[in-house]
């Protein structure tokens, strides 16, 4: 282990740490550590997928405002791994901070690919590490160590720091027969250990689950079954970014005489680096265009796409909805969902689970079959964990916010005091001093969301507004007013959209219509001339009317022209 810069002093000082993403959520993970507010590191800078209520928005990344404030502290940020949850914010970040980025080659490769959609890629300052190196960051030295999880080239991050080790571990499973033969190092966080622990932040995802999780060689036995028994075509939805259930895929295929195909623009990708990068194999001639796949036979043919998740956009949706360009799905077809839905995705995905079943297929999906393992740690795996790094202190991170207790309480089952175990909250600062460990206050933390172009221009109020729109509608009152008198010259005309089909209730309406006459005549009577007042008054009027009638609250929008 590198030992701390000698111009930092063992136990003095105090060092910070703060979650800005991540906690009592699945999504957008970003800690950061801060040393006498003269040093700042952050790990990973992720985005989490649009709850339900977000109508519109692409997706939610962290809110960096006290990184902004502190931009020249910033030494660097460290990434564990490559999946969206943990790199999907970098392109927003990087646009506001221009420090260095720490990643393995995989982790940086997908990195690449996405400051390059966002033409960032030629600013951007990439340095490759691999487990076992070490980097010193200011006050920070930094260990990554070897990993499991569902995506290669994870690792775990041991920061020394004048006040002692802290271990964060990221997403994690202990895999003890990985597709890739690499196991988690269990020799170097024993040793962490041995030498002593200040703080340990551990993934919270699985603690509700019993047990071991399996390993992922499980799913390559299951896929090994399939397309034995498959008589059509095969296709395989997945994370484009767990590799080693891709190539698992392919080596299923291979072993039948099948060729691959893949489509989905983010499945493409992957597989096109994880291939340049060595982390992929697949035989000469078996990778096939998916315009080609009408050359074949169908139990010749298998067929890699994204659309795990039921996004509306993706390849595997639109093929349920027979509405992609180049594959439609056919009676026969073997669609195989290798993918657990991620809270808030289930109705997506059930939706096509039942359109592909609509459409003649066999659908394989976790639920009942063994085509998916988690890649995170289940309760076992997590007492593991603190068993061999023994911590003084313990903040679970990663999960909702059940998890986080659930995780607590396995803690507590190891010998970690419940004192030393803080669940945080995201903004929350967790303070180490040479007296022990405290909570003491909070910086702004939050959300921002991400859509079409614009980050951040979305906030609660325009949410609102889209919710009131999608569930009540809008109305817009169209009249035109004589400039001196206040008298109406047309209308007032009435459009509604997601309101009422006005055929059929122009006696609605048209009660609607003499009430804005009437409105407009009494602010005429009244001399009350101020534009924004007469809409108010409108608007208050046709609430009240439009709810005692319908028992519905529409957007109201009066648009007034003077003439």
């Amino acid at each position: 282990m590198v030992n701390i810069n000698r111009r930092y002093k063992k136990n003095t000082g105090k060092l910070s740490i703060i979650p800005l993403g991540g906690i009592g959520e699945i999504g957008k993970n970003m800690y950061v550590l801060n040393y006498n507010d003269e040093d700042i590191i952050v790990v990973d800078a992720g985005l989490m997928f649009p709850e339900e209520d977000m109508l519109g928005i692409d997706s939610v990344i962290p809110d960096i405002k006290y990184l902004e404030e502190n931009r020249d502290k910033v030494r660097a940020i460290v990434l564990t791994h490559g999946h969206e949850d943990h790199i999907g914010g970098l392109p927003y970040v990087l646009r506001k901070l221009q420090v260095p980025v720490y990643g393995t080659r995989l982790t940086l490769g997908l990195v690449e690919v996405k400051l390059k959609e966002h033409h960032l890629l030629r600013g951007a300052d990439l340095r490759v590490v691999k487990a076992g190196d070490s980097v010193s960051l200011g006050a920070f030295n930094i260990d990554f160590i070897r990993s499991s999880h569902s995506i290669t080239d994870t690792v775990i991050l041991a920061i020394d720091t004048p006040l002692g080790m802290v271990v964060l571990t990221s997403d994690f499973k202990i895999d003890q027969t990985p597709v890739d033969g690499q196991v988690i190092d269990y020799f170097r966080l024993a040793e962490l250990g041995q030498k002593g622990v200040l703080c340990l932040l551990s993934d919270s995802t699985n603690a509700e689950r019993p047990g071991y999780t399996l390993s992922e060689k499980e799913v390559g036995k299951t896929f090994e079954e399939v397309f034995v028994q498959a008589k059509g075509r095969i296709i395989v939805a997945t994370f484009a970014s767990n590799i080693h259930r891709v190539q698992q895929v392919i080596d299923a295929s291979y072993a039948v005489g099948r060729k691959v195909a893949i489509t989905g623009r983010s499945m493409v990708n992957v597989v096109n680096i994880a291939k340049e990068l060595g982390y992929m194999n697949i035989p000469d001639g078996m990778q096939i265009e998916v315009d080609d796949i009408d050359k074949y036979a169908p139990h010749e043919v298998t067929v890699l796409t994204t659309g795990s998740q039921g996004e509306p956009m993706s390849a595997l949706t639109r093929m349920s909805k027979a509405d992609h360009k180049r594959l439609s799905i056919l009676p026969g077809d073997t669609v195989i969902i290798s993918a657990t839905p991620i809270p808030g995705n289930e109705k997506f995905v059930g939706r096509t689970i039942d359109n592909l079943f609509k459409l003649g297929a066999d659908v394989i999906y976790e639920k009942f079959s063994g085509v998916h393992v988690s890649g995170h740690a289940s309760q076992e795996e997590l007492k593991l964990m603190l068993n061999l790094i023994r911590p003084q202190y313990f903040v679970p991170v990663h999960g909702e916010y059940r998890m986080l207790v659930k995780h607590k309480q396995l803690a507590m089952a190891t010998g970690v005091p419940e004192k030393n175990v803080f669940i945080l909250e995201n903004g929350d600062v967790l303070e180490f001093t040479a007296k022990g460990a405290r909570k003491s206050g909070k910086v702004p933390a939050g959300s921002v969301m991400v859509d079409g172009l614009g980050v951040g221009d979305v906030g609660n109020i325009v949410l609102r507004d889209r919710r009131q729109l999608s569930e009540d509608g809008i109305l817009i009152v169209v009249v035109t007013m004589d400039k001196n008198d206040r008298t109406i010259r047309s209308g007032p005309d009435i459009i509604t959209r997601g309101f009422v089909y006005v055929r059929e209730s122009e006696d609605l309406i048209g009660e609607a219509t003499a009430k804005v006459k009437e409105t407009l005549e009494m602010c005429r009577k009244e001399n009350i001339n101020d534009w924004s007042a007469i809409k108010s008054n409108i608007r208050d009027v046709l609430y009240r009317f439009l709810y005692e009638k319908t028992k519905r609250r529409p957007m109201i929008l009066p648009i007034i022209m003077e003439v």
